[in-house]
């Protein structure tokens, strides 16, 4: 089952990459939207990843 869903991740982030390069180049309005999601989908990704993080030591 774990499998099924880490597939069907990939294939969104494979898809949303492309929709991005596809948008770059004039693609059709729905790519740009995908495109728009998927540019904010990791800038949330990053802003958490960031948010996450201690300031100072660690378990160097």
């Amino acid at each position: 089952m774990a499998v099924l869903v880490l597939s069907g991740v990939l294939v969104l982030v494979v898809g949303g990459c492309v929709c991005v390069v596809w948008a770059a180049r004039g693609g059709p309005r729905w790519v740009r939207v995908v495109s728009a999601a998927t540019l904010a989908a990791g800038e949330l990704m990053r802003s958490s990843k960031g948010a996450g993080r201690s300031r100072g030591g660690g378990d160097d």
